[in-house]
């Protein structure tokens, strides 16, 4: 379908080409006396089969082109769109109006400067609409909610039933995931249950990111990339969840962060984290950021005391014979007396947990040493007992032998008395 537009569209440039140009083609060849080429329609003709023929040359660039520029409209927001549009068409009426007094000149400035102009002023519009468009929309906002009236007495008719929901200036229509909460997991849970508004939007430099952990020689980080990218496949295939993905980059931004706040900054989406470091950046720099790890901890925490786990111990610890463990979703376990199981997998018995809004640690002892501990204290205790009751034997024999030693004393005293 695109071949046949494209041919037409050379068709009819070419036939304005010939019925226009193609006479003073003629004058300067010499044929003007020709009296069939003196003809617009043949000159029109003329130029019509010419450049459909040369359609045939440019319609794979320009149907590459064309994909290209539409993918990279489909990567863009319908704000950045509408705005763009309305302050290019503001720039080029601006134009316009300026070039009234070069319209009257009868020279090439009457040409030439209002072209300019309208380039100039089209191409300031387009960016003022497209990179401000967070502040035209709170301005609008701002104006409308001055002019109307009370929106609570509006939405409820006077029976007291609510006609219309009223928008919100606080509403992100994206939430845009960060590398570390999609290998934490738990966006997965949470956006089943439906407390996220909106759409979740995947950027593909985040994927790229999960590829290049992945892909990593350290196994810690490449079961974590690996982990995230099972997740993301798991959210696709669930059907209860909205989620789509944006092949928007920024070539001159290294730093994937920084990429995302651009990212949100355009859309006006809120970015979804369990990063401390990210979310302060976030909040200095106006952007919205979830933070997991705030949500998570006002909520029950997923690990309680008294809990065993298995668990595999990396390295040793800050502290004198502790070793450092890590759970699935990165959480790190504090092992006591870990030291001495580093590259092994040990049972644990879960003694506490610190939730933090850097993270979540918790702290564990092995399985077997807490055995160790009670069947020690079961040992003394019988160890006391049998000593208990030792001493007791051995002092009721000592009272035995006393009292028939005092016996046979009496005994003799007797006897000696009777002779």
């Amino acid at each position: 379908m695109r071949k046949y537009i494209i041919n037409a569209i050379f068709a009819l440039f070419g036939l304005a080409v010939g019925i226009t140009l193609l006479p003073a083609l003629w004058i300067v060849a010499g044929l003007d006396s020709v009296r069939l080429l003196n003809n617009g329609y043949v000159n029109g003709l003329i130029g019509l089969i010419i450049f459909y023929l040369l359609s045939f040359l440019f319609i794979k660039p320009i149907t590459d082109l064309n994909t290209r520029i539409e993918k990279y409209l489909n990567s863009r927001s319908p704000g950045w769109i509408i705005f763009g549009a309305i302050f290019l068409i503001g720039g080029l009426v601006l134009a316009n109006i300026i070039s009234i007094p070069f319209y009257m000149m009868h020279n090439w400035f009457a040409n030439i400067i209002p072209v300019i102009l309208m380039i100039i002023f089209g191409f300031l519009g387009f960016r003022m609409g497209t990179s401000r468009r967070n502040d035209w929309k709170s301005f609008s906002i701002t104006k409308r909610k001055a002019t109307e009236p009370d929106d609570d007495k509006k939405d409820m008719d006077y029976d007291g039933e609510i006609m219309r929901r009223s928008s919100k200036k606080d509403f992100y229509p994206y939430k845009i995931l960060d590398t570390s909460v999609v290998i934490d997991g738990r966006i997965h849970q949470l956006a089943q249950t439906g407390f996220l508004e909106g759409k979740i939007m995947v950027p593909d430099f985040v994927v790229h990111e999960l590829q290049l952990i992945s892909d990593s020689s350290d196994n810690q980080k490449r079961e974590r990339g690996r982990r995230g990218l099972d997740i993301l496949n798991e959210m696709k295939m669930d059907t209860t969840i909205d989620i789509e993905t944006t092949t928007r980059d920024y070539d001159n931004i290294p730093e994937v962060d920084m990429k995302l706040l651009k990212l949100a900054k355009e859309i006006g989406g809120a970015v979804l984290t369990n990063d401390y470091n990210l979310s302060k950046v976030s909040e200095f720099q106006n952007v919205q950021v979830l933070n997991i790890n705030e949500l998570a901890k006002v909520l029950k925490p997923m690990v309680l005391p008294g809990e065993t786990m298995t668990v595999k111990v990396i390295k040793a610890g800050t502290e004198r014979e502790q070793g450092v463990a890590y759970l699935e979703d990165g959480t790190m376990v504090v092992v006591e007396d870990g030291k001495y199981f580093i590259d092994k997998s040990v049972d644990v018995v879960v003694t506490s947990a610190l939730q933090t809004d850097a993270g979540k640690m918790i702290f564990a002892k092995p399985k077997h040493s807490m055995n160790g501990i009670q069947s020690n204290t079961s040992n003394n205790v019988n160890n006391s007992n049998k000593k208990n009751s030792s001493k007791e034997s051995s002092n009721n024999a000592n009272k035995n032998s006393k009292n028939n030693s005092r016996n046979k004393r009496g005994e003799r005293r007797n006897g000696k008395q009777v002779r």
